[in-house]
């Protein structure tokens, strides 16, 4: 079992003023820095340079379809609604040279794209039959506690027992129900929510993704029920040219959180997304969103739309070990979040055992050396460990592509 001590680090928790100080861990568990026994604690020193997150939350991602170049509507056109979409993708060349791979390798890429923006917890938005052997063999958190419907229309992809069933299980675990809602402007998309309120499945274990096509009435119903919203900015724009009302919804209320969906048709990962939100924000309303409004978007939001709150999504005692280290390049901790890039990452750390970090970091381990199943792989001219071989797995893909396939979600450059 891991203990340590990261001390001197400047600690950036949701509802709690920022501050220098140490953050214990133990085994999987954060816990007071005088939890630990003299004896076995390990003190790494961040020197005051460093900022101490909790690591980040994606709440929606298709992660089968994290592939690049992205595929998108004809110029001068966007889409009604996501089915025409997922006609043009299938026509692609993307698709095409996707499709020489595995499923088990595009799971591999989507943990890894996860890993290298700060995000330790991810949603995968398809159903369980198909991801339920690959999600644990991740080298981040995909979580498996979720049920699930495609949407409500009659195009729908039918994914889960039906919408009542699923819900109903969702209500009965204390698991969030999710599915895609209002993703277009026909008849159907318009009057997603309403579907669902006859059906009596709307509340707060409701995790609803993009609601453009919401109506004002619509936010205020889903603000009233506790239900989450999860923005998807980049996509949004990318194939409808609008975006879900999320000034009307944070001002409702509404729990807010921020996903990529699949970089088929969404941003690299969620260091760009949190990026790109921001300023389509200004772009709308001409004013800031704030950083830390964003911060809470991608850590206690998240969690509670996960039904996650009391285990992940803040940095207090007795919660897991997520903890995201990323270099100080600027005085104002949230700035300096929505600002990094994947070259500030100093430190990613999932239930109490680093994943990925400096080589600095080596010492938090048993024995101060890397266990088995770890790598090493330059980022810049900085040396990284990380869990699994990422580097083998990019050699692997390019040599099914049959070319030096870059993809930018990816840091680095295999030996």
């Amino acid at each position: 079992m891991l203990e340590y001590v990261l001390k001197n680090g400047m600690i950036v928790s949701p509802g709690k003023e920022v501050h220098t100080g140490d953050l214990g861990v133990k085994g999987d568990k954060i816990v007071s820095p005088g939890g630990i026994a003299a004896e076995s604690r390990k003190k790494i020193s961040l020197r005051k340079k460093s900022f101490v997150y909790p690591s980040l939350i994606n709440t929606h991602d298709h992660l089968q379809g994290n592939y690049r170049p992205a595929v998108g509507p004809k110029k001068g056109s966007f889409y009604l609604t996501w089915l025409p979409w997922d006609n043009d993708l299938k026509a692609s060349k993307t698709y095409e040279e996707r499709s020489k791979l595995s499923r088990e390798d595009l799971y591999a890429l989507s943990g890894y794209k996860c890993l290298f923006s700060g995000v330790t917890t991810v949603n995968d938005h398809f159903p369980h039959d198909l991801n339920s052997s690959i999600l644990p063999t991740l080298p981040i958190r995909a979580i498996e506690e979720y049920c699930l419907a495609h949407e409500s229309t009659s195009y729908d992809l039918k994914w889960g027992e039906g919408i009542e069933i699923e819900h109903s299980r969702a209500v009965k675990n204390n698991w969030p129900f999710i599915t895609h809602l209002s993703e277009g402007f026909d008849n159907e998309s318009m009057y997603n929510l309403e579907t669902l309120e006859k059906m009596n499945v709307l509340n707060d274990h409701c995790l609803f993704v993009h609601c453009i096509g919401f109506s004002d009435n619509d936010i205020k119903k889903v603000a009233k029920a506790g239900a989450s919203v999860s923005w998807c900015g980049f996509s949004n724009m990318f194939m409808f040219n609008v975006t879900a009302k999320i000034r009307k919804m944070i001002n409702a209320g509404v729990n807010v959180t921020i996903g990529t969906d699949s970089s088929a048709t969404g941003s690299a990962n969620l260091l760009a997304e949190m990026k790109y939100d921001r300023e389509l924000y200004r772009s709308l309303y001409g004013e800031d969103l704030p950083a830390e409004k964003i911060f809470e978007m991608v850590t206690i939001n998240a969690a509670k739309a996960f039904k996650m709150q009391d285990k992940i999504g803040t940095l207090d005692e007795g919660k897991s070990g997520d903890i995201l280290v990323l270099k100080a390049k600027k005085e104002n901790p949230y700035e300096n979040l929505i600002d990094a890039s994947m070259k500030e990452i100093e430190l990613l750390i999932l239930a109490g055992t680093p994943i990925y970090g400096e080589m600095r970091f080596v010492d938090i381990f048993d024995n101060s050396a890397l266990p088995k199943g770890y790598t090493e792989i330059k980022v810049g001219s900085k040396a990284m460990f990380v869990k699994g071989d990422p580097a083998a797995l990019y050699r692997k893909i390019r040599e099914k592509v049959g070319f030096k396939k870059k993809l930018d979600y990816l840091p680095f450059e295999p030996a």
